[in-house]
């Protein structure tokens, strides 16, 4: 981390999560905020947004977590929320091989739109369907 961290009591940190329609962006983002798992399937629509404040050692830290939508449509916002993002989440499903094919997109939108300044994370998620 960077002497500025240190300085600084609360660092705010943005993860914007990024993948195909329905490879589980939300429901990871969900397991991480309330430790719990739904079921059942509902499509984001455009951005959500969500903040969890965390202690790390002697400091504080804010996460602030933005799930985007995976659909076509919704892909011409998706630019400006990588703009100012701290960290890239790839998602893909581990049982849908296009999903990780995608992935490739994904990385070049964010590398177009932060250059090397940006952390992402290649993340592939429903690891307990892996044998379906």
């Amino acid at each position: 981390m960077s002497a500025d961290f240190a300085n600084n009591p609360l660092k705010k940190f943005k993860l914007v999560f990024l993948g195909e329609q329905s490879v589980g962006k939300t429901s990871i983002i969900t397991r991480f905020m309330y430790d719990s798992f739904d079921n059942t399937y509902q499509a984001t629509i455009g951005i959500d947004f969500l903040s969890k404040t965390m202690y790390l050692e002697d400091r504080t830290i804010r996460l602030q977590l933005w799930d985007t939508a995976g659909q076509e449509r919704f892909r011409s916002l998706i630019p400006s929320y990588i703009r100012d993002s701290s960290v890239a989440v790839v998602v893909y499903d581990i049982t849908n091989a296009n999903s990780f094919h995608q992935t490739t997109r994904w990385v070049d939108d964010v590398r177009n739109e932060r250059g090397s300044d940006v952390i992402i994370v290649l993340v592939g998620n429903k690891t307990d369907l892996a044998d379906k």
